[in-house]
């Protein structure tokens, strides 16, 4: 047999007798003087084509696998042993359906041969059906018409979840016969090489291997796997480039199409999802990256409720959406984004809380002994508590943007409820950086935005740095200082009495310092009444400083108001709460200080008020 090509690479076989050629059959851009005998015998397709006798040459234009695919067969159709590999069994398969190489023409022919080893080496064997199902995308339509890529996709997901029954089974027997077990193999260890394949096919296992109960973590992996392989480095092109505007939009669509099929993959939904937060996010600013308009669809919305529902296990880089670059806002972050899923997430607690209420009213207040979910440590109070501290860096962090409208601000900054932080500390930081960065908005539009800080939660050093911040309205300092005054006065009125403060139950201000839970009993009484003289020596001394800095407070006090009055003559919103500080100085005055401790004292109750910049960017 002579094989001719346009590359005048001429292969020679070893002729079954010395007749010459009889026939000339074109395969593409490749012709092969062959025989018309053993092709007949063994190709009904052939054989169809030469019903004349005449005939000396026949065109194969659509053989799948080309040239090297039908070599192979006509070396079958020879005598010649050919070797069936993983590499060629899929085109020869191919090939020999096309050439119509059946049982019916002829004895163990090519089509038969192919399906025993499809059988036997391929089909078992996860990783060897995935390499298969690689080559067969170069093949289709055949490759469908004999049902071999459905043969594969069901192969794969029948051993993969084949695996994960024996991995469970072997693990249930080592729990209950102790028996060491050589160390584990990933049940993933496969889905890596499903990056190789196109994402028709992927779309196809994964949804075969899902059906088939496949674990949801195992999933999860195997799409950030082919997500890793096929949109890694994912760059927003500069649109403003002619030359590479033709080719953005053809990348968008691609990758779109990519992010749009992943999604559609991923397990499902809830608040202790096995997809990663990191995951989810890199996938929603894909989606805005390809989109084409700002506007939000199915796979958008569906990428922020999942975001919404695990909110609590997100960072600061997570909630950072860059913009679309192609939309109508000129701002760094996507915000609205950002408040539906801060919505999603905050809608879900209350309908959390709505069960609870009506599984209490339905079994009783019996389930309220099992677990208190409103206390601090209970985990619905800790995802919430972890929501506002991510709310509060993502506020400080978008402040920075010089285009932020103050409304976007103060509507994320109002979004939490007033339960979501303890500490407002995050959100005045957040607020100074803003005020700082945009310097020229109105006084009633600065005003609102003080509004949304709590001045009762602002911390000791909080509240010095915002009695001293010239960026924050007059009210709000003053507020400050009427807040903290109050607390100071509260905390001295509880510590006021030292020997009453172990059998207290009003004062908060400090640990108990008593029984650990142990009884008394367990504690001799020279150990309790040296343990008692102790706290009582220590609350003395707490007491006395208490006073001493309530002294200061109201020194500094005094002096702030005179300055704010000569300032700001004609506010009368001020002078009003000048008057009632007056009278509450007049009112909670303390006059058994001695004048021997007062001048000590100041010294290190100043250095409390001292201006402090950590809360601030300046």
């Amino acid at each position: 047999m002579e094989y001719r090509s346009d590359s005048y690479m001429i292969i020679k076989f070893k002729p079954i007798s010395d007749v010459s050629s009889d026939l000339t059959v074109q395969v593409g851009s490749s012709s092969f003087c062959l025989h018309k005998f053993p092709l007949v015998s063994r190709s009904g397709k052939i054989r169809k084509l030469l019903t004349d006798s005449k005939t000396s040459n026949i065109c194969l234009s659509n053989v799948p696998g080309g040239s090297e695919a039908f070599e192979l067969a006509a070396k079958f159709c020879y005598g010649i042993n050919i070797e069936i590999n993983l590499l060629n069994v899929a085109k020869i398969r191919c090939a020999s359906h096309f050439l119509e190489m059946t049982e019916e023409f002829s004895e163990e022919n090519l089509a038969i041969k192919t399906e025993q080893y499809l059988k036997e080496t391929i089909l078992p064997s996860i990783s060897n059906s995935i390499i298969v199902l690689h080559h067969c995308e170069t093949l289709t339509p055949v490759s469908e018409d004999l049902n071999l890529v459905n043969w594969l996709v069901i192969a794969i997901a029948n051993n993969a979840c084949k695996e994960q029954l024996t991995s469970g089974l072997l693990k249930l027997d080592y729990t209950f016969s102790g028996v060491n077990i050589e160390p584990e193999t990933p049940l993933d260890w496969w889905g890596k090489s499903l990056a190789v394949l196109n994402l028709d096919f992927f779309q196809r296992v994964v949804s075969a291997v899902k059906s088939k109960g496949l674990r949801q973590d195992v999933i999860s992996k195997i799409l950030i796997s082919y997500t890793n392989k096929w949109l890694q480095g994912l760059i927003v092109r500069d649109p403003k480039l002619e030359k590479e505007r033709v080719v953005d939009l053809e990348w968008k669509k691609k990758n779109r199409l990519i992010v749009e099929t992943i999604v559609r993959l991923l397990p499902t939904q809830g608040r202790r999802s096995s997809v990663p937060m990191a995951f989810l996010s890199s996938l929603l600013k894909m989606v805005i990256a390809t989109s084409s308009s700002a506007s939000s669809g199915t796979c958008r919305s569906d990428l922020e409720r999942r975001i919404g529902l695990q909110l609590d296990q997100a960072i600061l880089e997570d909630v950072l959406i860059p913009i679309n670059p192609n939309g109508i806002n000129n701002t760094m972050y996507d915000i609205d984004s950002i408040l539906r899923i801060f919505s999603i997430f905050l809608n879900l607690e209350e309908d959390e809380e709505e069960e609870d209420q009506h599984h209490r009213h339905r079994f009783g207040d019996e389930t309220e002994m099992i677990y208190d979910f409103d206390s601090p440590g209970s985990p619905k109070q800790s995802s919430i508590l972890k929501v506002s501290k991510l709310m509060d860096n993502y506020l400080a962090e978008i402040a920075l943007d010089p285009n932020l409208t103050t409304s976007k601000f103060i509507a994320l900054a109002e979004l939490l409820p007033d339960h979501a932080r303890i500490i407002s500390d995050g959100l005045y930081r957040a607020v100074d950086i803003y005020l700082k960065v945009h310097p020229n908005i109105k006084d009633s539009e600065r005003y609102r935005l003080c509004k949304t800080i709590d001045s009762q939660k602002l911390s000791q050093e909080a509240c010095s740095h915002a009695a001293q911040n010239e960026r924050l309205p007059v009210q709000m300092a003053v507020q400050v200082l009427y807040f903290e005054q109050i607390r100071l006065r509260n905390a001295m009125s509880c510590s006021i009495g030292p020997t009453q403060f172990l059998f207290s139950s009003n004062c908060q201000q400090f640990p108990q310092r008593g029984g650990s839970g142990a009884g008394s009993g367990a504690i001799s009484p020279r150990d309790n009444y040296a343990s008692v003289r102790r706290e009582n020596r220590e609350l003395k001394l707490e007491v006395a400083r208490m006073r001493m800095r309530l002294t200061d407070l109201e020194k500094d006090h005094i002096t702030i108001k005179q300055e704010l009055v000569k300032s700001n003559p004609g506010t009368k919103l001020f002078k009003s709460f000048a008057r009632k500080i007056s009278k509450l100085n007049s009112l909670f005055s303390f006059t058994s200080l001695k004048p021997s401790l007062s001048g000590k004292a100041s010294s290190e109750s100043r250095f409390l008020f001292q201006k402090r910049r950590r809360h601030s960017v300046s």
